[in-house]
């Protein structure tokens, strides 16, 4: 069951820290040197945060590329599990480590 949108490391990237720092995503491109269209993608959800941009956005606005891997990692996680939900449901604890657990 899906009670809230997941929000997407772009939406971060735009709300929280485009927006309040009066940037464009072009201009942001241009101070990490990437293509515009990389930022536009990510902003718009159709492109992950990879390594490479994480080490750079973290560099732009001083902080770690962890930050930026883990919000990517976090909604990956989440979407996945939503996908795989009725299949998750219906794995269980390996028998030897019921076992371990009984013990």
């Amino acid at each position: 069951m899906k009670l809230l949108e997941q929000v997407t490391p772009g939406q971060v990237l735009l709300h929280d820290f485009l927006n309040p720092y009066g940037l464009s995503q072009s201009q942001l491109a241009r101070h990490i040197d990437v293509p515009a269209r990389r930022i536009n993608e990510i902003v718009h959800g159709k492109r992950a945060i990879t390594p490479d941009t994480a080490l750079r956005l973290a560099r732009a606005f001083g902080m770690t590329p962890r930050f930026w891997l883990n919000l990517q990692a976090r909604f990956d996680l989440d979407k996945q599990s939503e996908i795989l939900n009725e299949t998750l449901d219906r794995i269980e604890l390996l028998p030897a480590l019921q076992e371990q657990l009984r013990a």
